[in-house]
């Protein structure tokens, strides 16, 4: 049988649907090729913003429309918040039909949809594993796959403990959780015996793994043949200055941070109900730049978060302005249920907000041009993606040079 996968959100997304796919291949599932007939149609959903909730559905209908032949298997994030104690369980039309899985069941996906197009009818995984509300533990599902690119995701962490308030995500992943140090070193060595050269730690809170992050990349960065490792991001007030110098000095660490920083305005992260300050934030970005000048340094910012008045915007604008990053990565605020931040005045008008995420994205084009620049005519280390291209240590996008396969770690000019 074959299948088509969809995913929307996050890196962790990306990582959980390559690892679905590679486990259904032992049921007889494999990944559909080009213009074949799709038997089982996967949507791996986001619940970040309402704009990712309505791509789910439209993903949803769509995958009806081409494949009315194919079981629909809609999981993830995006139903997970639809099952919760909090919305009473309710569905949702756009769900009938489909095999549901949440994240609670996410270890036991695999399994359910085999026994689902096995059984070849109808059936909501209520039936399979006791309602959507059911107690107790949430469960770690281990998940270190390759999908389409030359890179590696390895889920090293689950869940967050934090309470922001304009975030659903402990609501649709639960608390911070995540599996031994010896086991993930396991999952690396098994990757370099694959032959696979870069491995992306991602989760959803991994400052929040334990003992430490540290102790997890020390370890990590001692399995022999992974010659690249890259942090997929860490929330600031997690980010220590020891793992900082580790990796300035570390074997395959590469120069490269993602940063939530959300709003550059002190007042603006009390309302978010964010742990670190604007003095905090800076305080990494500039350790980062004394030890790394070289490294990219992207962050994420929140444009129009509720309360977030014209003065307080202009404020975290030249706040964020100030720094020496790579990249912004923006978005307009989202109202989403079931969290805090709907108690909060004023409201920004969409105009207004969209108008303000627009000064953002012209800002982060203002940066990565010039972060690149200095690089202009220099010779980095690059690995090879499919194409004919592939990223330098320090994420800049290089051509290839010739005689380069895919998989080789070479010097390449930057232009």
């Amino acid at each position: 049988m074959k299948a088509q996968y969809v995913t929307l959100g996050c890196k962790l997304n990306y990582a959980e649907t390559a690892a679905l796919a590679e486990q259904l291949v032992g049921y007889g599932i494999r990944r559909a090729e080009a213009g074949e007939v799709v038997d089982v149609c996967v949507v791996n959903t986001c619940a970040v913003t309402s704009v990712a909730e309505q791509k789910c559905r439209q993903a949803v209908s769509r995958l009806r429309r081409q494949h009315p032949q194919a079981v629909v298997v809609v999981m993830g994030c995006g139903v997970s918040i639809l099952s919760s104690p909090q919305s009473g369980g309710a569905e949702g039309a756009w769900l009938h039909g489909c095999l549901v899985i949440d994240n609670r069941h996410k270890a036991e996906a695999a399994q359910l949809i085999a026994r689902f197009v096995a059984r070849g009818q109808g059936s909501h995984v209520a039936a399979e594993t006791g309602e959507w509300q059911q107690a107790g533990e949430w469960q770690f599902a281990p998940a270190c796959a390759k999908g389409e690119r030359t890179r590696w995701w390895l889920k090293v962490q689950d869940g967050c403990n934090h309470a922001c308030s304009y975030c659903t995500i402990p609501l649709a992943r639960g608390r911070s959780r995540n599996p031994s140090v010896e086991e993930l070193v396991a999952q690396a060595e098994q990757v370099a015996a694959a032959g696979g050269r870069e491995i992306v730690l991602t989760g959803v809170n991994i400052g929040q793994f334990r003992p430490s992050f540290l102790s997890l990349c020390q370890a990590l960065d001692a399995v022999a043949g992974i010659a690249r490792y890259r942090i997929s991001s860490i929330e600031p007030e997690l980010l220590s200055d020891e793992l900082i110098a580790f990796v300035a000095h570390s074997r395959a660490f590469m120069p490269h941070f993602h940063i939530p920083l959300q709003a550059g305005s002190d007042a603006v992260l009390r309302l978010m109900r964010r742990a670190y300050t604007t003095a905090l934030f800076r305080h990494k970005v500039e350790e980062i730049r004394r030890l790394m000048p070289h490294a990219f340094i992207g962050v994420d910012v929140i444009a129009g978060m509720r309360g977030e008045t014209a003065e307080l915007f202009d404020e975290g604008f030249r706040f964020i302005e100030s720094l020496p990053l790579s990249q912004l990565h923006v978005f307009p605020y989202s109202e989403r249920p079931h969290t805090a931040a709907l108690s909060i005045a004023p409201v920004v008008p969409p105009a207004e907000k969209h108008a303000r995420a627009g000064q953002l994205i012209a800002l982060s084009e203002q940066m990565h041009t010039a972060f690149r620049r200095q690089f202009v005519g220099t010779m980095r280390p690059a690995l090879i993606e499919h194409g004919g291209s592939g990223y330098t240590d320090n994420y800049l996008r290089v051509s290839a040079p010739p005689a380069a396969r895919e998989g080789d770690i070479v010097e390449a000019g930057v232009s």
